[in-house]
């Protein structure tokens, strides 16, 4: 494996392999829309890079990208890479209220988005400068950098300088920005390459959203620095990708499909009872949220492999994987990968445990972030003597495979997408009628977490379980509205007045 190498160093060098083979193929609604070469990918993120310097973006400035998923999408990345600008994704389903908070945070220089979403950004911040991207047109009839030189930029760029922001959910409830730098982005495709043996012979199945590190950095940067060709779906629809799953003919033939658990339980409820032949198909991946033994099992008799769980973070990029050629354990995250150094430590003595026993998780290596956008204090938290403290509990067996316990963190994570629980009571609590609220996560074995919640009325307040829904829907994304909402007189607390979030999980009943 190289070392010190940048994102764009990655890339030029499956270039120079696979420049005239297929790089991208793009689907719109199940059907071909655009098909692009190593060579035309690179092209047409050259004139990209080009058209945003000469709009004054340069080296270490800040760019949103608030874009549906799609083609262009991924050749704005690749150019802000080449350029040496910093890409910040956000989900493009987010409400009015989620994104002021993270323009504010960013002090991005420009905006990239689809329609929808350039409309909000004009609401939030008019002066800020927007470039509207017709998302939903084919791909070949976006005119507005063709007329830009195709020559590669020409900026110095290092491996320490920053590639990505990407915000996760904080405990506080304002989401950090997670800085990664071109070095830590291909050291961590080059990880990923390594241990899953991915080659420019593979053909990847990428039904996952572009603004996590999952469908960003594990499926999207490994194929494009591995030469394999992407076949890049615009939306999950799982009867469109059980139909690309089963091509066997042509140069569409899948070999690699990475998931989330949700995901999974929905294909294997369509083709279940099918007796269908996926024996083409050499990989299948699962992570951004546990999957279950059973489904484990499931996903096994089905498709006619065993998943490869694993696990990673935004911080810190892929830490864990079953291996491809070895035992798979279920419920295990797995190995640690290579160039990782992992310590299970008692989160209140900092002392290491003992095999088997369970501890905070802390990692060191290259692939984890210097620290936290614009937050130094968040960023000390994060790190002890050097080592990133995940707040995740876990534990790691005789055989070096590690499993993940519980959070010290107070993070739901709901079909793999992470959901702060003070983000959602902040918005439960400004409806006139609440006096507060408690957000949890509890099990659940189609998302992995339900988001619930416990509210105490104001006294004589009327409110009911579809008023706090209902507002919650104009100010949340879906996957963070709670699902179940209980009333009670007080919330659960201990002497020091702390609400007691086990105690508020077992207002549910299972």
């Amino acid at each position: 494996m190289m070392k010190d190498q940048t994102l764009t160093d990655c890339f030029l060098n499956a270039l120079a392999r696979s420049g005239d083979k297929p790089a991208i193929t793009f689907f719109r609604g199940g059907k071909v829309e655009t098909e692009l070469t190593y060579r035309e990918l690179d092209q047409d993120s050259n004139q990209m890079a080009n058209t945003l310097q000469g709009k004054g973006i340069g080296k270490g400035d800040r760019v949103i990208l608030f874009l549906p998923k799609s083609l262009v999408g991924v050749v704005v990345h690749l150019a802000l890479y080449k350029m040496g600008a910093v890409g910040i994704p956000l989900n493009p389903g987010f409400k009015r209220s989620e994104v002021a908070y993270l323009i504010q945070d960013a002090g991005a220089a420009l905006v990239m988005a689809g329609p929808e979403q350039a409309g909000i950004v004009h609401e939030i911040a008019p002066d800020l400068p927007v470039i509207t991207v017709m998302t939903d047109i084919p791909y070949q009839d976006l005119v507005f950098f063709r007329d830009s030189p195709a020559e590669q930029p020409v900026d110095a760029l290092q491996p320490g300088d920053p590639g990505l922001i990407i915000y996760t959910s904080g405990t506080t409830g304002n989401p950090k920005g997670a800085i990664l730098t071109q070095g830590n982005l291909a050291h961590d495709a080059n990880n990923v390459i390594r241990i899953w043996e991915i080659s420019e012979r593979d053909v990847l199945c990428h039904a996952l959203p572009l603004f996590h590190v999952h469908g960003l950095c594990f499926a999207l940067h490994t194929s494009l620095m591995a030469g394999s060709h992407i076949l890049l779906l615009d939306r999950f629809s799982p009867p469109e990708i059980t139909d690309l799953l089963l091509n066997k003919k042509g140069k569409h033939v899948c070999t690699i499909f990475m998931a989330v658990p949700p995901m999974y339980v929905k294909l294997t409820d369509i083709v279940e009872a099918k007796g269908l032949d996926f024996g083409h198909i050499r990989l299948w991946t699962s992570g951004s949220a546990p999957l279950l033994p059973k489904d484990f099992k499931r996903i096994a008799k089905i498709f006619g492999k065993e998943p490869v769980e694993r696990e990673g973070m935004t911080e810190t990029g892929m830490n864990f994987s079953n291996p491809v050629r070895g035992v798979r354990k279920p419920g295990s995250i797995g190995l640690a990968l290579p160039d990782l150094d992992v310590r299970i430590v008692d989160p209140h003595t900092f002392q290491d445990v003992t095999s088997g026993q369970e501890g905070e998780i802390w990692l060191k290596g290259p692939a984890v972030t210097p620290g936290y956008w614009n937050k130094p204090d968040e960023t000390d938290r994060a790190f002890e003597g050097g080592w990133f403290r995940t707040g995740d509990l876990g534990k790691v067996d005789e055989d070096g495979y590690y499993y993940l316990t519980d959070r010290c963190k107070n993070i739901i994570i709901s079909g793999g997408e992470n959901i702060s629980p003070k983000e959602v009571e902040g918005v439960i609590n400004t409806l006139e009628g609440v006096k507060e609220s408690s957000v949890v996560g509890v099990l659940d074995e189609k998302w992995g977490e339900r988001v619930v919640t416990a509210v105490v009325r104001k006294a004589g307040s009327a409110i009911t379980p579809d008023h706090i829904r209902t507002h919650c829907r104009k100010k949340l994304h879906d996957w963070k509205c709670p699902k179940d909402i209980v009333f009670v007189d007080e919330l659960p607390r201990n002497t020091m007045g702390k609400v007691l979030s086990h105690k508020v999980k077992q207002l549910f009943p299972k």
